[in-house]
């Protein structure tokens, strides 16, 4: 992928781009390998590829400039805003849509947040797409002080993208490097972006959590489900679910599958989805997952979790460990040296099979899907 905001310098966020794709992938199954080599009779499935562009489907804008004029984009190192509507990562469709935002924030007066003097109230746009070209926006605005002036002139807007199906305001109004906050107004009629994904339709609500490409998203619920099905167990337990994915794809109408998630707008989109496709046999629930295995009074046959980058933890990893009845385990991760750091807390379980997922295209980042089976007991 060629990107001039990276040969001129003002973007160097895709680190590997002057490398070929193929040697990228490459550098990263070997970057794996490396940290699993304590396993190994791990059996390394071919790695999945990425398109080297137009494959991410969430934009994080930070906006500076001025009503009038606003840039979206990213914070030059001068400080200066760095305008990346072109940005090759994101679909045309995508970056097309750029265009009437920036006139929307112009229509509706908001002043970008200037981080040096602390004045302003726009901080961030953020935008996701779904596989069939539709919008979610969020503004992440300073406080409330321009939401009258936001509701004049969403109208055009929305006339401008008919696919735009969900806008929200989140406030965020501390000068500090977060990029949201707690609370979020819904401006749309809509509250949540229709995800089809495989042959599962997620929904993303304004706060919930979704890969930031779709594609590899859907060969990573289709490997975890693969192996379900080859195991069969009567029951799973999805840890740090999210919307879902993991526990929808694998659901069956004689299995039981229970996803716990810390968001509880994720577990209202789990739920939503579970319902319309009459899962009767699946439950949701509100909870820290390392709580939920400690306080739960049963195990199940097997175990998916989706961990955060910094992983599961020892605690979990633990009491995972020390559940016999748990007979397998799925283990995602977005970050492989934590996920070696946890598999050597569960010395029980045998990582068998193994597959790299290329997530995250032109950067040393990749996800990685490990499938675990519990060794067996010498009974001398």
């Amino acid at each position: 992928m060629n990107c001039s905001h990276f040969t001129a310098r003002r973007c160097l966020s895709c680190t590997e781009l002057p490398v070929a794709y193929p040697d990228q992938l490459s550098a990263k199954q070997r970057h794996c390998a490396g940290l699993l080599s304590a396993w190994p009779r791990i059996d390394w499935l071919p790695p999945v590829a990425s398109a080297e562009s137009g494959f991410r489907n969430k934009a994080k804008m930070v906006v500076t400039g001025s009503a009038r004029r606003p840039v979206l984009g990213i914070l030059g190192a001068d400080g200066k805003g760095v305008d990346l509507r072109d940005c090759g990562l994101y679909s045309a469709s995508l970056q097309a849509s750029f265009e009437a935002m920036a006139d929307f924030i112009r229509d509706a007066g908001l002043t970008p947040y200037d981080v040096a003097q602390r004045r302003g109230e726009l901080k961030f746009l953020l935008v996701t797409e779904s596989p069939d070209g539709e919008l979610m926006l969020r503004l992440v605005m300073r406080s409330e002080a321009q939401l009258p002036a936001l509701h004049a002139a969403l109208p055009a807007l929305l006339q401008r993208l008919p696919k735009l199906v969900v806008v929200s305001v989140n406030l965020q109004p501390e000068h500090k490097a977060v990029l949201e906050g707690e609370r979020e107004i819904l401006l749309s009629e809509h509250g949540d972006l229709r995800m089809p994904v495989n042959d599962r339709v997620l929904h993303l609500r304004p706060q919930s959590f979704f890969q930031t490409h779709t594609d590899i998203a859907a060969a990573l619920y289709r490997q975890a489900r693969d192996w379900v099905d080859e195991i069969r167990p009567a029951s799973i337990w999805d840890l740090y679910c999210g919307v879902g994915g993991f526990a929808l794809h694998c659901a069956g109408p004689w299995r039981k599958v229970t996803g716990i998630e810390l968001s509880a707008e994720a577990i209202a989109s789990a739920i939503r989805s579970r319902d319309e496709l009459g899962l009767a046999r699946m439950e949701f629930i509100v909870g820290d997952a390392t709580d939920y295995v400690r306080q739960a009074s049963e195990r199940p046959d097997l175990v998916i979790v989706n961990p955060p980058r910094r992983g599961i933890g020892e605690p979990l990893a633990r009491l995972l460990d020390e559940s016999p009845a748990v007979e397998s385990a799925i283990y995602s991760s977005c970050n492989a040296e934590s996920l070696a750091r946890d598999l050597r807390s569960m010395p029980a379980f045998e990582p068998v099979r193994v597959r790299l997922l290329d997530m995250f295209p032109h950067t040393g980042h990749y996800e990685v899907i490990v499938l675990l089976r519990r060794r067996e007991v010498s009974s001398t």
